[in-house]
């Protein structure tokens, strides 16, 4: 039945609905009267128009024609819709009716409010009534809760007082899953404190219940104190059926309901593979012995000594010891059952498979690359044993546990990599190992002699550093020799030798570096022999690396490192040079006062130190380094020493006579005494040991200082303009003007400051000085 809301609420909807149609009604009859006055007048469309009679008839005549149509139609819609138009009529009256009723029911229930203006009884009644639901409702989930607490302990007890730890173990798996909340790991603060306590008391109950059964499981499986035995009962010795007393399986069984069997095996595996699989893989005269069987109530399992044995290059007996101790366990310790077979596999594989990698398959692995092929007999026997152990369902069948299949199938990587470790620890031992300054001191160089590839030269090189070129060479030729994946780890291992050169020797010679020393020197020329032998590597082996390698690998970015640690070398052996000559011609005190005695001695003993210094140095290098090296590094320090010593004599600022004449012999000292180190820098066909004209026009030409040294006291080109020091004041402006002095490397103002350091003023010294100014050099 409506509801008079309800009602009401259609009746609105209904008046409305008439409203809108008598609105819409209107409108219509009004454009249909437009239309009427427009069919019947042309003019009808101007509303200021009137209408004339026969207009106002015909106007008439056509709306009761319209009307007629219109009342035609309502019957027959009427007649056709008879029993619809009845039906809504009928649910009209009843809706009214049902709404009267309501009006005359609410109109009865508020007679008594209407003689009460105050309604706050009411409103109170009606709160009294909403707090009494809402403590039913309390009580109610309190009484809920209280019996659920109350059942929980009651099973709790239960579980705790059962006699069997199966049945102990069924319940508490039961009791988990109402007192441990998975998403919250266990527990809740919201939690009411009973359940906290109840969860507690569960717990504890479950600690108590797996570490019973774990010791009942080591019980049943015991292990010799001196290894090598296992003794598997069937249950714990002293037990009869005691609280823990328990056959294994039933021990197992209760652990893998309550989601502790990894508890369980865990000591069983840790002991298994101490006293069992770790003597069995790692020793190879052993054998495994077993005894009792299924009938027995006790079975033995022991790996024995035995001489006898002896392990094949395949592997096969090693791998048939491991498979008898497997099926020992899974028959007289897991029963047989897969996920315990699956819990002790998870515990024991991973070490297993590291334990067989490194006794025996890493061993195995070929030191030749021809032997490659004998190892298939070990893939072959290696993935025999994983597949049996797959159908035993000790490891997963899809080939995920398969560590060893995976390792022997990546043996030709393993042999490299094996290779590349080889060849770094012999290339790391001769470096360390190598003594540059014994094999100085026993004269061992004529093996050391080596052609320079890049250039027409020899240089004495260590022997280190051939030994590790001989290592570079043989990894190359090996790559050469190899697939693709092996020969990348032999160019590896070829850059990698180098590199350890690179970091390894200047590191261990850096007191040699600090001072003048011929190992220096062997070093500039084994990092230069080095750089230059890395530069013929892409054309000796390139051409025959794997087709994919030879892009990939190179060693010419090897090569600019090389020569520039070459070149520091030997530039910080220059410097040193150049400061320890320094350091010797500084004790002359910028030769000032030489016509004094002790000044002399102190400026020729100076000369002496700086000439024989120069001679040790041309006595370590001369054998040593290249030939053109040594020209060029000797000439740099000569050049050096000579514009010292002609910089210092030049700034003299007071010269007299005998001065000039000191001066003058402390030059021809100098130039007599290096005549060796002179000879040892030019090219001499007849081997002459004197300094002729053309020496000494080659020695002007490589050591530009030289010229402006020999000028000062001795006739540089053998011409009118005799030497400096003995040269009149015109002598010396004419040969300034005839630019003699300026080829020989003099300026201006030097000239001019060594005339007034020898000459006293005059109106002539002005005279020259001004032709020197006024004379272009």
């Amino acid at each position: 039945m409506s509801t008079p809301g309800t009602s009401s609420s259609a009746g609105s909807q209904a008046a409305a609905a008439g409203a809108s149609s008598a609105a819409g009604s209107q409108v219509q009859a009004a454009d249909d009267v437009r239309e009427l006055l427009l069919s019947t007048t042309a003019d009808a469309s101007d509303p200021s128009t009137p209408l004339s009679a026969p207009d106002l008839r015909l106007l008439i005549d056509r709306l009761r024609l319209r009307s007629d149509r219109l009342h035609a139609s309502a019957l027959s819609f009427a007649a056709s819709n008879r029993g619809a138009l009845a039906n809504a009529l009928l649910r009209t009256a009843s809706a009214a009716e049902s709404s009267a009723s309501f009006k005359s029911s609410l109109d009865s229930a508020l007679a008594p409010l209407a003689s009460s203006p105050d309604l706050s009884d009411l409103r109170a009644l009606a709160d009294r009534l909403l707090a009494a639901r809402r403590e039913l409702a309390e009580r109610q989930e309190h009484l809920a809760a209280a019996s659920t607490i109350a059942s929980l302990a009651a099973r709790l007890r239960e579980a705790r007082a059962a006699a069997s730890p199966l049945d102990r173990a069924t319940a508490v798996a039961e009791l988990k899953t109402f007192l441990i909340d998975p998403d919250r790991s266990g527990s809740g603060q919201d939690d009411p404190v009973v359940f906290g306590l109840l969860r507690s008391d569960w717990e504890q109950l479950v600690d108590e219940l797996q570490v019973g059964l774990g010791k009942n499981v080591e019980e049943c499986v015991e292990f010799a104190p001196e290894g090598g035995k296992v003794v598997v009962r069937a249950t714990p010795r002293g037990h009869s059926g005691g609280s823990h007393g328990v056959e294994l399986p039933v021990a197992l069984q209760a652990l893998e309901t309550i989601d502790a069997l990894g508890y369980g095996m865990a000591k069983i595996a840790d002991k298994m593979m101490k006293h069992i699989l770790v003597p069995a893989i790692s020793n190879i005269q052993v054998s495994v012995i077993e005894e009792g069987g299924p009938e027995h109530s006790v079975s033995v399992l022991s790996v024995a000594p035995s001489e006898e044995i002896k392990d094949n290059k395949d592997g096969s007996n090693l791998y048939s010891r491991i498979i008898d101790v497997i099926k020992f366990v899974c028959k007289f310790i897991c029963m047989e059952n897969s996920k315990w077979v699956q819990s002790f596999a998870k515990l024991t594989w991973p070490r297993i498979s590291d334990l067989v990698i490194t006794h025996f398959l890493s061993k195995a692995v070929p030191n030749e690359a021809s032997k490659l092929i004998e190892f298939q007999d070990v893939v072959r026997s290696t993935a025999e044993f994983e597949n049996k152990l797959r159908s035993m369902m000790f490891i997963s069948p899809d080939r995920k546990d398969g560590k060893l299949t995976q390792f022997v199938d990546d043996v030709e990587v393993h042999f490299a990599v094996r290779k590349r470790s080889e060849i770094l620890v012999k290339a790391r031992n001769i470096l360390v190992q190598y003594d540059y300054d014994s094999r100085l001191e026993s004269g061992d160089q004529g093996d050391s002699v080596v052609d320079l590839l890049f250039q027409p030269e020899k240089c004495f090189t260590s022997k280190s550093a051939l030994l590790v070129m001989k290592l570079v060479h043989g990894a190359l030729k090996d790559a050469s020799l190899s697939s693709a994946r092996v020969a990348k780890e032999f160019c590896f291992a070829a850059r990698d030798v180098l590199l350890l050169y690179k970091a390894i020797v200047p590191v261990q010679l850096e007191k040699q570096f600090d001072s003048l020393s011929q190992v220096a020197a062997i070093v500039h020329n084994d990092f230069y022999h080095l750089s230059q032998e890395i530069l013929g590597l892409a054309f000796q082996y390139r051409a025959d690396f794997p087709s994919d390698l030879q892009k990939q690998v190179v060693f010419v970015d090897l090569a600019p490192i090389f020569s520039q640690m070459a070149d520091a070398v030997l530039r910080r052996q220059i410097q040193l040079a150049v400061d320890t000559i320094s350091e010797a011609i500084d004790g002359a005190e910028g030769f000032q006062n030489t016509h004094q005695p002790q000044h002399y001695e102190s400026a020729k003993f100076s000369i002496e130190q700086a000439v024989f210094i120069l001679e040790k140095i041309r006595i370590m290098w001369e054998s040593i380094l290249p030939r053109s090296t040594y020209r060029k590094s000797m000439c740099h320090v000569l050049g050096s020493v000579f514009s010292r010593i002609t910089r210092d004599m030049l700034l003299i600022d007071d010269m007299a006579a005998e001065e000039t004449l000191q001066l003058q012999g402390l030059i021809h000292l100098a130039l007599e005494n290096l005549s060796s180190l002179f000879l040892s820098l030019v090219e001499n066909d007849d081997d002459s040991t004197k300094l002729d004209h053309d020496t000494w026009i080659q020695l002007d030409g490589i050591i530009p200082s030289l010229k402006k040294f020999r000028k000062l006291a001795d006739n540089a080109e053998n011409n009118y303009c005799s030497e400096l020091l003995d040269m009149s004041l015109k002598s010396i402006t004419a040969c300034w003007e005839s630019g003699d002095l300026a080829r020989c490397g003099f300026t201006s103002s030097e000239v001019q400051n060594f005339i007034k350091a020898i000459f006293a003023d005059s109106p002539l010294r002005k005279e020259c000085l001004g032709w020197i100014v006024r004379t272009p050099a």
